[in-house]
């Protein structure tokens, strides 16, 4: 008797067990052909800063796709340039001089976007400005300049976007952030502060906005080879500040090529993921940072003794104003290839 009931027990358990791995599987399932269903095809989709960099990687995946590309950007020399560039790649496409620190701007510019183009399905926050140095050379209006770009923008841009796309029924939003919005690296406070103004801001948006069907997705790229080290900003010893940041910048180990990243962006995106952090190096960061904070920022001591000295006042200079013969070697070769891709040197003047 005692058997029986225990077989009957085993059987019952076995059931049970059995209907939740299938409806786990049926879930699953569910969820992948939700996202083999999302389909770009004639979806309006804004990129600020999509010029050139990591901006205009993702408008040219993203026109491949079927999209409608709407890229927006302060420079409109950039913005012809890219222009030539999507051309033949997209249907519908659409370059809008826009200064996204500029409230006013960015409404003129979404209500020329809906005019043109239709009601915005996808908004990508892409934009960014990087200043690189040692903290006593950087100046109230640095850290001013990057709340400006990097938070209040994409603030703006997404609460003029956020009442057509509830009243559409949903909609996504991909905010690009940083590794630096997670852990602070030295001689890059401004960006560093801002960048976590950003996470907070797009994490705390995507618990808010899923009631509305709208996906925030908040990307945290590592180091990426975007060709982007000729437009910071150097403040210090220009060439060594210089130096040391492309040739971090350049490291296969460390970065990560600008195609790759744009697919996984995408990918994630069309999945509604609510992160996503790119590159080993920076999870093995955010991993360790979590764990042992302290342990981090005293590495960071370290690295911080290792680079260069505060000289030159609060005065900046460009990138490609800061130039050596190391950060024009064998060991940044990777960037200048990636310059030469997401500025498309080849077929247009360097600006």
């Amino acid at each position: 008797m005692r058997d029986s009931k225990k077989n009957a027990t085993g059987i019952a358990k076995f059931i049970a067990g059995s209907a939740l791995v299938a409806g786990g599987l049926f879930a699953a399932k569910a969820i992948m052909n939700s996202y083999n269903k999302f389909s770009l095809k004639n979806k309006v989709v804004l990129i600020t800063g999509g010029s050139r960099g990591l901006g205009l990687v993702l408008a040219r995946h993203l026109a491949d796709e079927g999209a409608k590309i709407v890229v927006c950007a302060r420079s409109i020399d950039e913005l012809q340039r890219a222009s030539e560039d999507l051309a033949y790649r997209a249907l519908h496409f659409l370059a809008v001089p826009c200064d996204i620190t500029d409230r006013n701007q960015v409404e003129n510019m979404v209500e020329q976007v809906k005019e043109e183009m239709g009601n915005i399905d996808i908004l990508i926050n892409n934009a960014g400005i990087v200043q690189v140095g040692p903290m006593e050379s950087m100046s109230d209006e640095d850290y001013e300049a990057a709340m400006k770009v990097h938070f209040w923008g994409p603030f703006y841009t997404m609460n003029h976007v956020l009442p057509d796309m509830i009243g559409m029924g949903g909609g996504r939003i991909v905010n690009i952030v940083s590794i630096g919005g997670r852990v602070s690296f030295p001689h890059l406070l401004p960006y560093n502060t801002s960048k976590y103004a950003l996470s907070g801001l797009s994490e705390g948006m995507s618990s808010e906005l899923r009631k509305y069907n709208i996906k925030v997705t908040t990307v945290y790229p590592g180091l990426m080879r975007t060709g982007s080290p000729r437009n910071i900003e150097v403040k210090g010893q220009y060439e060594k500040e210089y130096a040391w940041f492309k040739i971090t910048d350049s490291l296969p180990l460390l970065s990560m090529n600008v195609d790759k990243a744009a697919q996984k962006i995408i990918t994630a995106m069309k999945k509604g993921k609510k992160t996503i952090t790119l590159t080993v190096p920076a999870k093995i960061a955010v991993a360790a940072h979590g764990i042992a904070p302290g342990l981090v920022i005293s590495f960071f001591d370290l690295i911080n003794y290792l680079l260069p000295e505060m000289r030159n006042g609060h005065k900046s200079k460009k990138g490609y104003e800061s130039t050596s013969k190391y950060s024009s070697s064998f060991l940044t070769k990777k960037t200048d290839e990636a310059e030469d891709y997401t500025l498309q040197k080849n077929n247009f003047d360097s600006i």
